[in-house]
């Protein structure tokens, strides 16, 4: 605790310490005795990690985080969204996305540095006061939360299969050792959820899973080579598909259908709600654009080689989750060897992307019902009961509900579209800062006009097909 005389409500040794470290925010809180006491918002990594002299995080490993947090689940669906786009526009759709990203990105960082919160919840609750908090905080739960219970559901498709149509389609373990009460749903699930995650989940700051998310990283590489060697050999044996470079609006597509792969490419591109948290454990937080921009550069390139290779195996045959067509040709032992490496590489992946999305989850949900407690990663007993709570709780829903993620999916994408989009854009609006020039205001609106007309069709057009 830093104590001295007051002069002008703040300690002298405060303004020493603000001029040391410009970046970090600070908070002053009064003691029992009128001394002040000067606590940083963000608890220090130093106390818990000596990775460098001031133990803060790198620019690499905050891009391994936010590629982590970007390429989910939905990294099955990109060739399904090139088939329906064309090669041409799949390619400018998805750097359009991810240039509006990086700009929306740039308008939280930019009221990040010159406003008082640490967190985008804070954020916007400068801007549009409890109103403004709460409403982040939901979608990010709705969204978080849903995307957890989906990835136990994938894992759990993966390894122990399921049943649909009155199909029983068996899982990696079932076709290895046969259907055992072992290798059933609920308990494969829990040994990963024990033995996977809980350790991950644990750790108490986003750089200590920077390892984690490069390993979830190198397993999409590897999806992507097994996708390029597969459409090489098919390309060597005359055996590679017709690809369409535009739309095919005379045959299959519409001028609708468009739009329906808007949704999953923003999924695709929305990492805002670990903005805060990567940033705050930067060495210099001004270096977070500079990862931003790298992370989405390499998650374009990720994006476009799975859907262009997959695309370029399966052709109009490919299915709006490509797992299904691995499955469907895996007559041979070959084939058979390749569908349980793409599909177990692909579970692996899921369940060390979980732990960065809990992340932002449980910081939201202990800012949305313990606002004046202190900072979660310091109340170790908080941190570990809300941290058991939430994977228990994620758990339950996954294998009680497990059709609860068609809900997700739908209103997911709505809670994404306005984390990534309409936020940041009416934060840009509001200019509680007066920070904001004439074009950033324009581009905010283009923005929020974009996300919300999108959005709009999108649920429209799959209700239509749906109905």
């Amino acid at each position: 605790m830093l104590q001295s005389s007051k002069r002008n409500g703040v300690t002298l040794q405060g303004k020493l310490l603000r001029s040391q470290l410009p970046f970090k925010k600070y908070n002053m809180k009064e003691t029992e005795t009128g001394s002040s006491d000067l606590t940083p918002l963000l608890a220090d990594a130093d106390s818990l990690e000596n990775q460098s002299p001031r133990g803060l995080a790198s620019v690499s490993g905050a891009v391994f985080n936010i590629c982590t947090t970007m390429v989910g689940a939905g990294i099955m669906s990109i060739p399904a969204t090139v088939k329906v786009l064309g090669i041409i526009p799949g390619f400018a759709v998805m750097f359009m996305i991810a240039v509006l990203v990086d700009i929306t990105v740039e308008f939280l960082l930019r009221y990040t540095q010159s406003g008082k919160s640490t967190t985008y919840a804070g954020l916007m609750a400068e801007s549009f006061g409890s109103l403004g908090s709460l409403a982040v905080q939901i979608c990010v739960m709705v969204t978080n939360l849903g995307c957890l219970i989906i990835y136990l559901i994938i894992i759990g498709d993966v390894l122990c299969g399921n049943e649909s149509g009155g199909t029983l389609h068996l899982g990696v373990l079932q076709e290895w050792f046969g259907i055992q009460w072992w290798n059933s749903r609920a308990y494969v699930i829990l040994f990963v959820v024990l033995f996977v995650m809980l350790p991950l989940v644990l750790l108490p700051h986003m750089n200590s899973l920077r390892h984690s998310s490069a390993i979830s990283i190198l397993l999409a590489v590897v999806f992507i080579a097994i996708s390029l060697a597969m459409a090489i050999y098919a390309f060597w044996k005359g055996k590679t598909q017709n690809m369409r470079l535009l739309p095919d609006f005379a045959n299959q597509v519409s001028i609708f259908d468009l739009f329906t792969t808007v949704p999953v490419l923003v999924t695709g591109f929305g990492f805002h709600v670990n903005i805060h948290p990567i940033r705050s454990e930067l060495s210099r937080p001004s270096d977070m654009s500079y990862a931003v921009r790298i992370s989405l550069a390499i998650c374009i390139a990720i994006y476009f080689s799975i859907g262009f290779f997959g695309y370029m195996l399966f052709g109009e045959s490919i299915m709006s989750d490509i797992l299904v067509n691995f499955d469907q040709n895996s007559d041979s032992a070959i084939g058979q060897l390749v569908n349980n490496t793409v599909r177990l590489s692909y579970a692996m992946h899921l369940a060390l992307v979980f732990p960065v999305i809990n992340f932002s989850l449980r910081t939201n949900i202990d800012e949305l019902l313990f606002a004046k407690k202190p900072v979660l990663a310091k109340d170790k007993s908080r941190f570990t009961i809300l941290t058991c709570l939430l994977l228990a709780l994620t758990y339950t829903i996954a294998i009680v509900i497990p059709n609860i993620w068609y809900f997700f999916q739908f209103l997911g994408s709505t809670t994404v579209v306005c984390l990534s989009f309409i936020f940041p854009g009416a934060i840009v609006l509001r200019d509680v800062h007066g920070i904001s020039r004439r074009k950033d205001k324009v581009m905010a609106i283009l923005v929020i006009i974009m996300a919300i007309l999108t959005s709009m069709i999108a649920i429209a057009t799959n209700l239509w097909t749906v109905g």
